[in-house]
């Protein structure tokens, strides 16, 4: 049991939100042994809420081309509400996170036009091959997209041991009419995020960055 556990914690930190990829596709029949692993995920009586459109070729090109488009002059229109704030530890979090990747890629804090470009990659999937939009009927509420985060660990985890590199972008789902229409995505789905995937370029210096985590005792409230 114990190898079971190292080989899992070695997973999650292998992991990391990859944002440069290589071009190079992932074969199918890859994509559809992370999907099957993924797909263990647990969930709310048993339901498996999720479902996903994946992009290939020029499917990928064609999205992340409108998408671009839309982030520079559309209203963002995404299915469930973001954040009302982020406050406290979460948003010192959330803004050293962002620090990290302006330092990495050569981004000067004051670069608002460098810190705009950098935010538009988000809808270009960072050059990745594939995008996976994930979706959950809508009837289910936050818990069909609670049990549908779990699955998004799981696909993250598993593209990870297979050495395929990923991202979860809520970003992407910001522009939820346009991914229903060209995806042919139900009106009674909620669209939730998208999963940004391939091969990592290990040179790319946005990848050269790891972020930290709570500890242990940071998380865990005892009650005795």
């Amino acid at each position: 049991m114990t190898q079971s556990y190292d080989t899992l914690h070695d997973i999650l930190t292998a992991r990391h939100s990859c944002r440069a990829y290589l071009p190079d596709p992932v074969p199918d029949a890859v994509i559809t042994r992370i999907v099957t692993a993924a797909r263990r995920a647990p969930s709310w009586c048993n339901a498996q809420p999720w479902q996903l459109e994946i992009t290939r070729g020029a499917a990928t090109d064609s999205l992340r081309a409108a998408l671009t488009e839309a982030a520079q002059g559309t209203v963002p229109k995404p299915d469930l509400d973001w954040p009302a704030k982020y406050s406290g530890a979460y948003a010192d979090r959330r803004r050293t996170c962002g620090f990290q990747l302006y330092d990495a890629v050569g981004i000067e804090k004051s670069d608002r036009a460098g810190r705009q470009a950098q935010m538009l990659r988000n809808y270009a999937f960072f050059d990745a091959p594939h995008v996976a939009i994930l979706h959950a009927p809508a009837e289910l509420g936050p818990y069909g997209a609670m049990d549908s985060g779990g699955f998004v660990t799981a696909f993250t985890l598993a593209a990870t041991s297979l050495g395929i590199g990923t991202i979860a972008q809520a970003a992407v789902a910001a522009f939820a009419p346009l991914l229903r229409e060209r995806l042919g995505i139900a009106e009674d789905r909620n669209i939730l995020c998208g999963i940004s995937f391939g091969y990592p370029d290990p040179d790319n210096p946005a990848n050269s960055f790891r972020t930290e985590r709570a500890d242990a005792d940071d998380i865990i409230g005892w009650h005795d």
